[in-house]
């Protein structure tokens, strides 16, 4: 487990079922200070979140960060769009595979890295088919019986 498994703040693991990650990337966020407060707190959802570009941007869409709990009127709006900081060679190529490939940009995890600051991984991904959904089960269960039996017979 890498030191930013252990400063998770929120996990989507419906992407990785979902979409067949092909290259990750790490972004910042454009923050307000209650949300990187909230966000202290261990309190955000990505799940049901998507990454799209709006002109010559990328943003975060309908992530939800709840407000702060000590906040005053002056508090965040929990599912505003965020702006994403990424180079912009990385803008380009994401801009590019989504509007030429039709691939999807997907939030994968978002977490404080080593110096304290707020980062999201985004993976460039395919969407999976049924069939693909249902080799996934197979293959985790598989390991996980796997698991068992050589932990029991081995």
């Amino acid at each position: 487990m890498s030191q930013a498994d252990n400063n998770a703040i929120a996990v989507n693991r419906r992407a990785r079922f979902d979409y067949e990650v092909l290259e990750t990337f790490e972004a910042g966020i454009q923050l307000v200070g209650s949300e990187v407060k909230s966000l202290r707190d261990g309190r955000a959802n990505i799940a049901e979140a998507y990454v799209g570009p709006d002109g010559d941007e990328i943003y975060l869409i309908n992530a939800d960060i709840p407000p702060y709990s000590h906040g005053n009127q002056f508090n965040h709006e929990p599912r505003r769009k965020r702006k994403l900081l990424l180079n912009r060679k990385e803008i380009n190529k994401l801009a590019g595979a989504v509007q030429k490939e039709g691939l999807t940009i997907v939030p994968l995890r978002l977490y404080f890295n080593g110096r304290g600051l707020v980062k999201l991984q985004i993976g460039l991904a395919k969407g999976k088919k049924t069939i693909d959904k249902r080799e996934t089960i197979k293959r985790r269960d598989w390991d996980r019986n796997k698991h068992r039996l050589m932990k029991n017979f081995g």
